[in-house]
């Protein structure tokens, strides 16, 4: 393989085909059904899966076949198959994995920028979906035609693009069922789904944190009251709902308390994180916009340097559970638990509240486990710790919505870890990189079970301040077209 050959079609590719084509994804609002009940009427979904299964056969790759594939009740998805060349055969399998859907619009985006309003700047293309995930199918038949180009032997690949990632993958137990007779012997899954700690080598991703949470009611009354006869007698719902949330973590310090929610670290991932602490360093935690100030978490009061106060806000204690720590950092984003609070009902209003005790509040609870802690048994077990002996004979219910179990790679071989250090060193000029992630992507599990023996490069394009779910998110379009070339380095390292 020459690999200035390869980086050259590659960044060709991407420049006068690719990108034009996401600025083009980024404006339909193609959200996952979770977040859009009416997605076959409004026809978003089925708009990008065309038009992406359109690009792909007008591809000139040898013997490429691809389809669009719908379950009866389900979201549509494309499967596409491309025989080995060289001296592979077809025995053994690379699949690929991305998804077309989208997280929605979310609030906060800069001025002039929008989840549907693709914009350019910097190196980096903003707009809802191009990097989570819309660029999957796009680099994976790049990197199929791009080793062609040059005739270097690859194995055969397979691809499935689905479309409800971003609702937990429930269409996609059944799509890996139809074509199971179909994939052959996978050796090798590549996911593009994931991230990286930085824009300057090859991050393979280990693990990924599973997720349950639901939704807490605490109803204290049948209506709301005058808050200045009632209150001091009758006790507010929100204080009902702190008491039974200090059940789950220390407020003081984020501790989740219940030893159901932990597991033990394995010495893989341990090494792991030592590794990636070394190369992130304070990266780790000064990615994140914290409020604009001098000083950071658990500096004791240090000034830190004038171009990292923008990302640091002052005066979180040392005793709060914010580390400086890059490799604790790191354990604690993907192998510790941690609760949050992502939404709530019956609060009024600013505007619109008035002096009034409310009868009943509702939060939206979300907890990520460890990835090898079991999310059925987490979700039981955080139902009986919340409805428990209810303060005050309060009506508390909690209605789960989810229990999505994370995912542990298997013991990384040989193979797999010279050829991602070759590639990361051959693209990146430096080594590759290891560690897990602290999103949950359900389809990973449902993968591990269905290929237990194969290997898994995850990777993906989700760098610092990318912010996948959130305003603002953009794709990285230098590293898009690197790690392009990485991933071709390394399918064509797969032992025959």
């Amino acid at each position: 393989m020459n690999l200035a050959d390869l980086k050259h079609f590659v960044e060709r590719r991407w420049d006068e085909d690719l990108i034009p084509r996401l600025v083009d994804y980024v404006k339909v609002p193609a959200k996952s059904p979770a977040f859009d009940a009416s997605w076959s009427a409004h026809g978003y979904l089925q708009a990008v899966v065309q038009e992406a299964y359109a690009w792909g056969a007008a591809q000139k790759i040898e013997g490429l076949t691809i389809e669009i594939l719908s379950i009866e009740g389900r979201t549509p998805c494309i499967f596409f198959d491309v025989p080995a060349t060289g001296t592979y055969g077809n025995a053994k399998t690379v699949l690929f994995y991305g998804h077309l859907d989208k997280q929605p619009e979310m609030a906060g985006w800069r001025d002039g920028f929008g989840p549907w309003t693709p914009m350019i700047e910097d190196g980096k293309l903003y707009g809802r979906g191009a990097a989570d995930d819309g660029y999957a199918i796009y680099c994976a038949l790049t990197v199929i035609a791009a080793l062609d180009a040059q005739g270097a032997p690859r194995p055969r690949c397979v691809g499935i693009i689905e479309t409800c990632e971003e609702s937990g993958s429930p269409d996609l137990p059944a799509y890996l069922d139809l074509l199971a007779p179909r994939f052959g012997d996978v050796a090798l899954v590549a996911g593009l789904d994931s991230g990286c700690g930085n824009y300057e080598q090859l991050w393979m991703t280990t693990s990924l944190r599973g997720l349950v949470g639901g939704t807490l009611t605490v109803e204290i009354l049948g209506e709301g009251v005058h808050s200045g006869h009632a209150s001091g007698i009758v006790p507010s719902s929100f204080r009902i709902a702190r008491q039974l949330l200090n059940r789950i973590d220390d407020p003081a310090t984020g501790r989740v308390l219940d030893p159901a929610f932990h597991t033990e670290i394995p010495r893989e991932r341990l090494d792991q994180a030592q590794v990636a602490g070394q190369v992130l360093g304070d990266k780790v935690w000064t990615e994140f916009p914290w409020i604009a100030c001098a000083r950071g978490p658990g500096t004791d009061n240090e000034v830190l340097p004038q171009d990292l106060r923008q990302h640091v806000c002052e005066g979180i204690p040392t005793s709060q559970p914010v580390t400086r720590d890059p490799v604790e950092a790191i354990l604690n984003r993907t192998w510790r638990p941690a609760l949050a609070i992502t939404g709530a009902g019956g609060l009024p209003s600013i505007e619109s509240a008035g002096n009034v005790l409310r009868p009943k509040t509702t939060l939206k609870v979300s907890l990520r486990i460890p990835p090898t802690v079991d999310g059925e048994r987490a979700t039981r077990r955080l139902k009986e710790l919340l409805e428990a002996d209810p303060p005050y004979n309060a009506r508390v219910t909690f209605d789960a919505d989810w229990g999505a179990t994370g995912w542990n790679a298997p013991a990384t071989a040989p193979w797999l870890k010279l050829a991602a250090d070759d590639a990361s060193r051959a693209v990146f000029g430096r080594e590759s990189a290891w560690t897990g992630s602290g999103g949950t992507i359900p389809f990973m599990n449902m993968l591990g079970d269905k290929f237990p023996r194969a290997q898994y490069l995850i990777t993906g394009v989700l760098g610092p301040k990318s912010n996948a779910h959130g305003p603002n998110e953009f794709l990285h379009i230098p590293y898009v077209k690197q790690i392009s070339a990485a991933v071709a380095r390394v399918i064509t390292s797969l032992p025959g």
